[in-house]
């Protein structure tokens, strides 16, 4: 039986090592921030870390991130103590119908770990493969700049 880390919790996960991160996360863990969108990793919606690194979790197996520490949306920060991009993706008011919202934010955060100061170029290639339907990609640069700051 796999055990993994998610959001800083160990959970005991009696499923097939090649059932979907993504389907494990919302079915039998109930953590719903992390969504579905086109089930073959094109469009972001269902980004989280594993050890920190961006992964589309509806094609990444149990198998795949065994040993691995995942954190989704919900463990990325907290109402009380938001992560930077958290609170900049509200200050900056990104969101219109908010469904691609968390993958977004969980791949901005990757980002930031990596690259702090990112340029335009940086962040327009870091969240290509992040779509929205709404078109806020420039409210969307405006909020990693402005997490780089408040980091």
């Amino acid at each position: 039986m796999p055990v993994l880390k998610i959001n800083a919790l160990q959970h005991d996960i009696d499923l097939p090592e090649d059932t979907p991160l993504l389907w494990v996360l919302r079915d039998e863990l109930g953590l719903l921030g992390t969504r579905y969108g086109c089930g073959a990793a094109l469009c972001g919606c269902c980004t989280v870390h594993a050890d920190g690194k961006a992964l589309r979790s509806c094609v990444a197996t149990l198998a795949d991130v065994a040993g691995a520490e995942i954190t989704t949306i919900e463990g990325l920060g907290t109402p009380d103590a938001p992560h930077p991009v958290q609170s900049a993706w509200l200050e900056i008011d990104v969101a219109q119908c908010g469904y691609c919202q968390s993958g977004q934010m969980m791949q901005a955060a990757a980002l930031l770990q990596e690259i702090p100061r990112p340029s335009d170029e940086d962040i327009d290639a870091a969240m290509s493969g992040n779509l929205c339907r709404c078109g806020t990609y420039n409210r969307v640069r405006a909020a990693i700049h402005r997490a780089a700051e408040l980091i």
